[in-house]
């Protein structure tokens, strides 16, 4: 057995816009990693938080029962641990507060960690419902849209009356996605308290539509279809407000030739879909503009075939 394992997984946009709480897509690029090491100790326990910079975490908790990437593990060594217990140093890559699944990223990462401590891992696509209780804790909600594509990679489908089931759809050719951070932090949790607990008829129908022709869409490679399809008329205006860059960055995007250009999860950042020989373009423009509003901000292009989560040592 395993005395230690190392796992990467990537951050996600979640929504994708037209999927509220069922549909995602990995990032290339950017993600969490975290060690696990076997310990005498029972119970899973946190050596150390780092950020982005390489420091100790100003704000993540070390206490096991308050971090999203431990209570994952927890619920993991729970039912699949073989004895003592396991001490985990989380790396943090993904920004807090992001809208690129940070808290599925950190869960995710840890239950992969763990599992590879057994002498007999399980399948990862029985990982889900271990690395959902840590994003539960962190949002509130047992929601798969960021924790499904960290974890399997891709495209993912992952309604609730689904989980633990989860589907890896296909993806168009020659189609990159493009995301912004800007420097702000939403909340994710309030985020969702805030939306409307109802829509009209005429929303709804709208939405489903967007949603099954999107879906098609990707399936058919294309890409007309999809510039049709890729938008959210329910949960973006309801939340756009809370990211003040977001209409100005939307509308550069488009201009510049993305197919369909919305929040990723709950904001702040913010993606697009483009063919792939205009991504980097699109990246630039979109970076521009945020900037333009008075908001620094990272970017990154990604495929949409990006992997999952993985053992790096």
């Amino acid at each position: 057995m395993a005395q230690s394992a190392t796992a990467f997984a990537p951050a996600s946009i979640g929504n994708l816009a037209v999927g509220f709480d069922m549909l995602g897509l990995a990032l290339d690029g950017v993600g969490d990693r975290v060690r696990a090491e076997r310990t005498a100790t029972a119970g899973v326990s946190i050596t150390e938080v780092r950020g982005l910079d390489g420091e100790l975490h100003a704000y993540l908790p070390n206490e096991p029962d308050k971090n999203t990437a431990s209570i994952a593990a927890q619920a993991f060594w729970d039912e699949h641990g073989d004895g003592g217990g396991v001490a985990l140093s989380i790396f943090k890559g993904v920004p807090l507060q992001s809208g690129m699944g940070s808290s599925a990223a950190s869960a995710v990462a840890a239950v992969v960690a763990v599992n590879a401590l057994l002498a007999a891992p399980l399948p990862v696509t029985e990982l889900l419902p271990y690395a959902l209780e840590g994003e539960k804790f962190a949002s509130g909600g047992m929601h798969a849209d960021n924790v499904a594509p960290s974890l399997l990679g891709g495209m993912v489908f992952c309604p609730s009356n689904l989980l633990p089931d989860m589907l890896q759809l296909p993806v168009p050719e020659g189609v990159s996605a493009v995301l912004i951070h800007p420097e702000l932090q939403v909340n994710t949790a309030a985020s969702r308290r805030g939306l409307a607990a109802t829509v009209s008829r005429e929303a709804w129908l709208e939405q489903q539509a967007c949603f099954g022709g999107f879906i098609a869409a990707c399936a058919a490679n294309d890409h007309k279809l999809i510039r049709r399809t890729l938008k959210d008329v329910i949960i973006e205006p309801q939340r756009a407000a809370a990211v003040s860059c977001f209409p100005a960055v939307r509308d550069a995007a488009m201009q510049a030739g993305a197919f369909g250009c919305s929040l990723s999860g709950s904001g702040p950042s913010i993606f697009a879909l483009v063919a792939e020989a205009q991504a980097a373009n699109v990246a630039d423009v979109m970076t521009a503009s945020c900037r333009g509003q008075g908001i620094d901000c990272q970017s990154w292009v990604s495929s949409l075939e990006a992997p999952g989560a993985f053992i790096e040592s």
